[in-house]
């Protein structure tokens, strides 16, 4: 192999660990730039795997590429990017993730915006792609929607949210300047980094053209899931909230103490929310050893940064800091579905606040109170309803009786029997199923619907996919849809359905959503001949009359 002498534009630092399948995706994205100078490491935390074989491999097909083998695994991101560091010859440096890429022109773009104007470095836009399903989205997109350069992150606090380390190319000098590495033996080190990254900065400039394609798995075995997916864990929220009180010592001895509410506002925001939709899901123990380990920091932060949030999610923090574990893990169902709380207890002045009590500390009170969502006077598309399967039984073949429980808590219903219907939608037209909800007390109603999912009108050439059925309530002409929260802990059952209407058949599956607020899922998956060969072909058609030939000869098949 011969080794070029020519001094690289960029080097990109590949860290990898045990990842010897995705290690070449990663580092073709590298050879695949537009802008080819540049220097590749292939920094291994000591894989165990054949990681060393195949990048030893990628490393004698292209003069570029490096190899770096860490004498011992680290546990972590930090070391292996810090050692690459030590032997990287380029004045700007970049950072990817083994099961990550970059886009072909990250580097020709980056490398531009800094050669248009000096600056400490340069970020752009973030794609993230699922794993499972393939779609497409762009992380923090309001950050990265024009052109600019900041000069200081004072000017837009709002960057703190985009902590990633990967998406930005660092000047040389500017890191070695500060003596700027990344911090070793702790998790979440990307958020330390860039929060002293982003307060040191004279100046950064960003773009809004992607220079990155972040793969998410939400799906991953427990062993291989990122450190940010292993939230079931009670060592990850000890590591975050370690990492957040370093970041909190930084900024004061940074002089940047005044960034601090904004912080403590992205923690609440981004960091908190991840664990408060996985909630409903903990059980007493977890919670305790959360509580002990979040509260004490909860205590630090400040007073604007939780008046900032929506009010289901102060109510959430509200009850955790007051200990209320159970009613907490009962507020976090629904969290951005607009749930209503199942009571409101108003107090002598008629504020009404969470819950079946007025609160008793001055704390409690502001934080659950609910005034401001208006329970009992927003219009009725947008109330807020409750509605709980109470039991779920399952009939022959693939037909279901759910017991429904409505709460409504801002007594938005009239007196007496309510017409509902439940909705589902697994093809291009809607299934609508009415029934009846008898009222039990004020602000609470009861019914029984029997869901036929063999008289679902999914397509001729079947569908695959996850639905969530929802209740709609009707008043006066104008009508309202809501999730419909199931029991978190009923055993998935699948059935086979075969159609009248001669439909390709499908496997269904009735289970409970496995996060977030917990709703009723229902997967289809067709089976048979027409799964096997006429659906790839209507995937991948384009035209509207091959699609729809695609389908008639899906007919004829059967």
């Amino acid at each position: 192999m011969t080794t070029t002498t020519t001094t690289p534009d960029v080097t990109v630092t590949v860290i990898v660990f045990n990842d010897a399948e995705r290690l070449p995706r990663a580092v073709e994205s590298l050879r695949a730039q537009t802008h080819a100078n540049i220097e590749i490491i292939i920094s291994d935390d000591h894989s165990t795997d054949d990681t060393p074989t195949v990048a030893r491999r990628l490393e004698a097909q292209d003069e570029r590429v490096r190899y770096l083998r860490l004498p011992e695994n680290s546990g972590g991101c930090s070391a292996p990017r810090n050692r690459a560091i030590e032997i990287a010859r380029a004045p700007y440096l970049m950072f990817l993730d083994s099961d990550d890429e970059l886009p072909p022109r990250a580097v020709e773009l980056l490398l531009a915006a800094h050669r248009e104007r000096e600056v400490d470095f340069t970020m752009g836009a973030v794609r993230r792609v699922r794993v499972d399903n393939g779609r497409r989205s762009t992380w923090m997109p309001h950050l990265v929607t024009e052109r600019r350069t900041v000069e200081g992150i004072e000017k837009d606090p709002r960057l703190l949210f985009e902590h990633l380390s990967t998406s930005k190319m660092y000047a040389r000098s500017f890191l070695d300047r500060h003596e700027l590495r990344f911090p070793e033996g702790i998790h979440y080190e990307d958020q330390l980094f860039s929060a002293q990254a982003y307060c040191l900065a004279t100046a950064f400039t960003i773009i809004p053209d992607p220079v990155y394609v972040w793969y998410i798995d939400p799906f991953a075995a427990a062993a291989s899931a990122s450190i940010s997916n292993q939230r079931h864990k009670v060592q990850n929220v000890a590591d975050r909230v370690n990492v957040q009180r370093m970041i909190d010592d930084f900024l004061v001895e940074s002089g940047h103490a005044g960034l601090r509410e904004d912080k403590d506002f992205k923690f609440l925001k981004h960091d908190f929310r991840m664990y408060a939709g996985d909630l409903p899901y903990r059980d007493e123990e977890w919670m305790r050893s959360f509580a002990e380990i979040m509260n004490p920091y909860l205590d630090t932060l400040a007073d604007g940064a939780y008046a900032r949030l929506p009010r289901p999610e102060r109510v959430v923090l509200g009850l955790l800091r007051d200990g209320r574990l159970a009613d907490a893990q009962l507020a976090a169902r629904g969290l951005g579905d607009k749930v209503a709380p199942r009571q409101v207890t108003a107090d002598a002045s008629g504020v009404p606040y969470w819950g079946g009590e007025v609160p008793s500390t001055d704390r409690a009170r502001r934080e659950l109170d609910l005034s401001d969502l208006e329970l009992d006077t927003r219009p009725f598309p947008s109330a807020q309803f409750r509605h709980e399967i109470t039991q779920l039984q399952r009939e022959r073949g693939a037909a279901l009786t759910l017991s429904i429980r409505t709460y409504d808590p801002g007594l938005r219903l009239p007196v007496g029997p309510q017409r509902a219907s439940l909705l589902l939608s697994p093809g291009n037209r809607r299934m609508t199923v009415p029934f009846r909800l008898d009222p039990i007390s004020p602000g609470l109603f009861e019914g029984t619907v029997r869901l036929d999912l063999s008289a679902a009108p999914v397509p001729l050439q079947g569908f695959e996919g996850l639905r969530h059925p929802q209740i709609r309530l009707q008043q006066q002409g104008l009508a309202h849809s809501g999730v419909l929260l199931a029991p978190l802990d009923f055993p998935a059952v699948t059935a086979r359905i075969e159609y009248r209407s001669g439909a390709t058949p499908h496997d269904v599956t009735i289970e409970p959503e496995g996060r977030n607020p917990g709703r009723l899922q229902i997967r289809w998956r067709p089976v048979g001949v027409t799964a096997k060969v006429i659906r790839p072909v209507i995937k991948k058609v384009a035209r509207p009359k091959i699609r729809k030939a695609a389908k008639l000869l899906s007919s004829v098949l059967r």
